[in-house]
């Protein structure tokens, strides 16, 4: 029992890790009204293990934080990659839908977080067709190709104890 817990942590703190750095290393591309956010592409990783799920949340949080957002932001953009992570998690056997809820989360959450906690005066349904479309090459894209290239490998890379 102990040795899944373990697994699970170090399982979800990896998953964090990789989110940060992808986050920061394209930093001009995850923030903004037009972002393609590749860390999202990790939004799949609930398809194969539930620690995925906190790992994403806590990732978003500090990739955020060191990325300089705003508070708000850091808050609500981290919470649409939470629901995001929660709905492919939910949609596992789904192999196909598993991205959906990350892109629908962020397509739906930080259009508002751009227009009301940073002040970007562009029309929210324009930020929606380009956070979405930024979420539709990372989830939807990116995402896909590496459930197919880890699903492969799932058994020895998310075993459980």
């Amino acid at each position: 029992m102990r040795d899944k817990k373990v697994l699970f942590i170090v399982q979800a703190a990896a998953i964090a890790a990789i989110y940060v750095v992808l986050t920061i290393i394209f930093a001009p591309l995850s923030f903004g009204e037009v972002q393609i956010r590749f860390a999202e592409a990790l939004t799949i990783l609930p398809y194969f293990t539930p620690a995925a799920i906190p790992g994403l949340f806590i990732g978003c949080i500090i990739g955020n934080f060191m990325g300089g957002a705003i508070p708000i932001d850091i808050l609500c953009g981290s919470i649409a990659t939470l629901i995001g992570a929660f709905g492919s998690y939910a949609l596992r056997k789904q192999k196909f839908l598993a991205p959906v809820p990350p892109i629908l989360a962020n397509t739906i959450i930080v259009p508002f977080v751009l227009f009301y906690g940073y002040g970007i005066n562009l029309p929210i349904l324009l930020m929606m067709l380009s956070v979405g479309a930024g979420e539709i090459i990372s989830c939807g894209v990116l995402g896909l190709v590496i459930l197919f290239a880890l699903e492969k490998y799932k058994n020895v890379i998310f075993k459980t104890a």
